[in-house]
């Protein structure tokens, strides 16, 4: 326990310390976000490297307070060393590909070999694979190649949706602190005291940040900020998926540890995979920018950037209780839990189109 809060408070004081003179140095060397393009929503010069004390916050808080101490049986030693040896690696190189994304570009094809690069050592080299699914429509264990290529799937899906969500103020950052914690809390319960810390490690830099780049924003995260979070959260989800159940407590044995984690993580992965399904029926590129997502939406019916991931926090927040909160077969939480995030995803577009028609009407 312990450890736990010593890796949040470490991570948090670490952040609103370094926050106000990352910012003052981002101006001087003009290491700055220029409005101007259509899709942005901001009118001002706002700094884009906040990532670098997302990354160095959780990093540091996370190999400082790692509880090796509490750690007696030589097999748990042994998976603990390995996991934490590859996620700092994967960290690090994730990191450097996402500032000097922040700086000066990164052409896509050497995002691309970093993100696969990353994902043969967490996957292959670090064994951080999905090996069962648990009872979700009758599945459990999972042949070795569906178990990588699964796991390789959700990294990568996890991490760009976690950048696609970084639109407005608070959200990306929000949306973390809210899966850090959820996660974090289940392994704290669990008594899975490592994951719990780089959870709260990761919750504590973020909600430092957010002091920053709550609206209005005085510094963004940029790439090497997000790809940080995703990258952590889509450790902390294949953890909890994987974690064994003979260890699990009581409390925790009627939540389905799948369900549990998407539902931690529901905002990025519905609302990327509306988008993608928008832009696919328009005729355009999955991946090409634009306006469409939940957020733009909430901000066309005259939400704030406040109000608006305010909205987002509270129906992230009861998606994660509504999986905790129905105790049937795997395969049924998940319908129900997905189900209502998808219509709670699909209420602001319909009142756009609403507010539109009666506009034409008028």
């Amino acid at each position: 326990m312990i450890h736990i809060l010593l890796a949040f408070g470490t991570a948090l004081l670490v952040s609103i310390l370094s926050f106000p003179a990352l910012i003052k140095v981002a101006y001087l060397k003009r290491l700055i976000d220029e409005p101007g393009e259509a899709r942005k929503l901001h009118f001002r010069r706002i700094p884009t490297i906040g990532g670098i004390i997302i990354f160095a916050g959780t990093l540091f808080a996370y190999l400082l307070w790692y509880p090796f101490e509490e750690m007696t049986d030589v097999t748990q030693m042994g998976r603990a060393l390995k996991d934490f040896q590859y996620i700092g690696a994967t960290m690090i190189i994730l990191f450097f590909i996402g500032i000097k994304d922040d700086i000066i570009g990164t052409a896509p094809v050497k995002k691309l070999a970093g993100h696969l690069i990353v994902a043969f050592i967490l996957v292959i080299m670090g064994d951080i694979r999905i090996t069962s699914m648990h009872g979700i429509f009758g599945v459990y264990d999972l042949p070795e190649w569906g178990g990588i290529f699964l796991s390789i799937l959700s990294y990568t899906v996890i991490v760009n949706a976690i950048n696609l969500i970084d639109g407005i103020d608070g959200l990306a950052a929000g949306i973390g602190v809210i899966a850090a914690g959820a996660m974090g809390s289940w392994f704290f319960l669990a008594g899975a005291d490592e994951h719990a810390v780089l959870a709260f490690a990761l919750a504590g830099s973020l909600l430092g940040f957010l002091i920053y780049n709550f609206s209005p924003a005085k510094i963004f995260m940029g790439d090497s900020g997000s790809l940080t979070i995703g990258l952590v959260l889509s450790v902390l989800a294949i953890k909890l998926i994987e974690y064994p159940t003979e260890n699990v407590p009581n409390e925790l044995l009627g939540i389905s540890k799948p369900v549990f984690a998407m539902a931690a993580l529901a905002y990025p992965l519905i609302d990327t995979l509306r988008i993608f399904v928008y832009r696919i029926i328009r005729g355009t590129s999955p991946f090409a920018a634009d306006k469409n997502h939940i957020h733009h939406r909430l901000l066309e019916l005259g939400f704030g950037h406040r109000k608006a991931v305010l909205l987002v926090y509270v129906s992230s927040i009861f998606i994660v209780l509504l999986s905790t909160s129905i105790h049937e077969a795997p395969g049924i939480v998940l319908i129900v839990t997905a189900l209502v995030a998808l219509v709670i995803s699909q209420i602001p577009g319909v009142l756009v189109l609403i507010k539109n028609r009666k506009k034409v009407k008028a």
